[in-house]
């Protein structure tokens, strides 16, 4: 029963993989993104520390979006109207998305300025 449940849980989450990489313009623009900056971060990376600080704010943006994509999906199960509680449930969804772009962004900046400009600042 163990490995069976394993190996259900892989086959839901690759079946979830697919469906946003299907159904969601967003996650696709996230992930061709990815594909970029996955490679990028093992490159601008001076160390394992960094690499995986560079890896881990790429992942939280396609996560933050994942989750984001499920809350819209239920949302517009339950109703097609429009709703106020639904709109801003959206919203917020929306929201975390930015704040993970905003993180990867500030992440990037930082490990490439120190990389290449640490001789023009103080630290």
């Amino acid at each position: 029963m163990g490995i069976r449940r394993v190996f259900n849980a892989w086959r839901y989450s690759m079946q979830g993989l697919a469906a946003a990489t299907r159904y969601e313009a967003s996650f696709r623009q996230e992930l061709i993104l990815a594909m970029v900056l996955v490679p990028a971060a093992f490159w601008l990376g001076r160390n394992m520390l960094e690499v995986v600080i560079l890896l881990i704010s790429v992942f939280v943006v396609l996560i933050t979006e994942l989750l984001n994509s499920a809350m819209e999906a239920v949302a517009d199960a339950v109703s097609v109207e429009l709703h106020p509680l639904i709109g801003r449930a959206k919203d917020i969804g929306s929201a975390a998305v930015w704040l993970s772009f905003v993180m990867l962004l500030l992440v990037w900046i930082s490990i490439a300025l120190d990389r290449f400009a640490s001789s023009w600042f103080l630290w």
